[in-house]
């Protein structure tokens, strides 16, 4: 590995290293999500929990990495991460409670969900994060454990970069998946955001069940 990338994985890892030396933590998740803002598909929440001397080349912003050089960060992560959890909450849901709040249950079940992975082979001495740094969101239910909000996070954060690869990379999945069932939208491109040319399809051929219908109101007669 270069140095230049070297220091800038340091530098994207301050805001753990700080926490593991100043609070004395140990283990420290990183969460992140994929999905609040298009007109389609679900929102994906991911919980990250890396071994402290984790240092893989190229982690960043998930919004800032090709999707092909995603894939390679995802297999790389999820191979060397202590545990993972995802949290998929569906169209339908969003349109019921809103997307905030769709996300903060995301977050939820992607802690309960990492937590139980981490936890499967270890029921005599339950573990869970000392600490869980989140992108942005406050007032959110984290299974007990005490989290500090970041704004703009998946930049300025190692654990919470390492979420938002792991979060985009599952919607785009679920999202090229849905468009095998529904290629008239082009889901498999956009992956059911706002392009002009998905809003020229949905006023074309209306809308699926994969859209949101809160979302998308303002397209449809």
């Amino acid at each position: 590995m270069k140095e230049k990338e070297i220091e800038r994985l340091t530098k994207l890892k301050k805001v753990e290293e700080e926490l593991y030396e100043e609070k004395k933590l140990k283990l420290i998740a990183g969460i992140d999500e994929a999905g609040r803002g298009p007109l389609a598909g679900p929102v994906v929440v991911s919980c990250v929990l890396m071994p402290r001397n984790s240092m893989i080349e190229g982690v960043n912003d998930s919004k800032k990495i090709s999707e092909k050089k995603r894939e390679k960060l995802y297999e790389e992560i999820t191979s060397e991460a202590i545990s993972y959890g995802i949290g998929i909450i569906d169209q339908k849901e969003i349109d019921e409670i809103n997307i905030l709040q769709a996300t903060k249950k995301g977050l939820t079940e992607a802690i309960k969900d990492m937590e139980q992975k981490l936890n499967a082979n270890n029921k005599e001495n339950y573990i869970k994060p000392d600490a869980i740094l989140v992108d942005a969101l406050t007032k959110i239910d984290t299974n007990g454990i005490p989290y500090k909000s970041i704004i703009h996070g998946d930049a300025i954060s190692y654990s919470i970069a390492c979420a938002s690869i792991i979060a985009k990379v599952t919607r785009d999945r679920i999202m090229r998946q849905w468009d095998e069932v529904y290629p008239q939208y082009g889901f498999a491109k956009h992956k059911g955001y706002g392009t002009a040319v998905h809003i020229q399809n949905i006023k074309e051929y209306g809308i699926c069940p994969l859209h949101r219908k809160s979302f998308t109101k303002n397209f449809i007669n």
